[in-house]
């Protein structure tokens, strides 16, 4: 049976680093987690106790150029990596990688299941985790998707998040710069980075953040959340798989091989099966 290890680059994120340990060393073990801290002024906290921590000297650039080198340091981890381990999982720290709970497998198990002849990466189906008015503040002592149940299918969140072969990803994880996508059925990527206007509001009043640029992304976040109530609840059940097979299948025009699903915005309700995984 191979090995998968997964890796991430932080700064200032304490809660949603907490939760990511804790749940990639449940299904991985900590021995098999790769922590980057993004600047030597960084507090490594407690919860990263028994994983690979490597702290190192800010990332300098505005958004587009410190995300391309951002990327650039995890691809040649992951590519060093790939030498031990089957598959290399690389994330931002609020996005959680997880099969569906009726397949009845840990995620482990169901990637290294996976037919990877040919292919140089997995990806899940995108979901973007929003915050509704009826939602209270995220609370760490509770599972996530226990206090947020609502998401968008985004092709933003269908990411090459599963390397199994050494090339490079594109920032963000988005892409790989070679080979397409495989999106697996039944595995999902939640991202939380809307889940919270208090954490979204933190960013955006971070100085050090607004001087690398990063205003314009984190207001189009607000006004994912600002609009979101107006959207219509779908199926969840008959709407991924649609959006898997749309995906699958569509590309945007200027990124070949970036998923897209003609614009359409997708609101669902994140099934209870899900609710006490992270």
């Amino acid at each position: 049976m191979g090995k998968i290890a997964a890796l991430t680059m932080v700064r200032n994120d304490d809660f949603f680093l907490g939760k990511w340990t804790e749940y990639y060393g449940s299904l991985l073990g900590k021995d098999n987690l790769y922590i980057f801290f993004d600047g030597e002024d960084q507090r490594v906290p407690s919860c990263t106790q028994g994983c690979n921590v490597s702290v190192i000297p800010r990332v300098s650039g505005n958004v587009r150029i410190s995300d391309k080198n951002r990327i650039n340091i995890l691809s040649a981890k992951a590519a060093s990596l790939l030498a031990e381990y089957t598959m290399v999982i690389g994330t931002d720290v609020d996005e959680f990688l997880t099969v569906d709970p009726a397949l009845g497998v840990e995620l482990p198990e169901f990637l290294l299941r996976q037919d990877i002849q040919g292919r140089n990466s997995l990806s899940g189906l995108g979901c973007d985790v929003i915050y509704d008015p009826s939602d209270s503040p995220l609370d760490e002592s509770k599972p996530l998707l226990a206090q947020r149940r609502s998401a968008l299918l985004s092709t933003r969140y269908t990411k090459t998040s599963v390397l199994c072969a050494p090339v490079q990803w594109g920032s963000g994880f988005h892409r790989t710069r070679k080979g397409d996508f495989h999106i697996c059925e039944g595995l999902f990527l939640f991202h939380f980075g809307c889940a919270d206007p208090s954490i979204l509001g933190q960013k955006q009043a971070d100085a050090d953040l607004v001087s690398r640029g990063w205003s314009r992304h984190l207001s189009k976040r607000r006004r994912i959340i600002d609009t979101f109530p107006s959207l219509k609840y779908r199926d969840w059940e008959s709407w991924t798989r649609k959006a898997r097979r749309i995906q699958s299948c569509v590309r945007q025009i200027h990124l070949w091989n970036k998923p897209a699903m003609f614009n359409m915005k997708v609101k669902v309700r994140v099934p209870e099966r899900f609710s006490s995984l992270f």
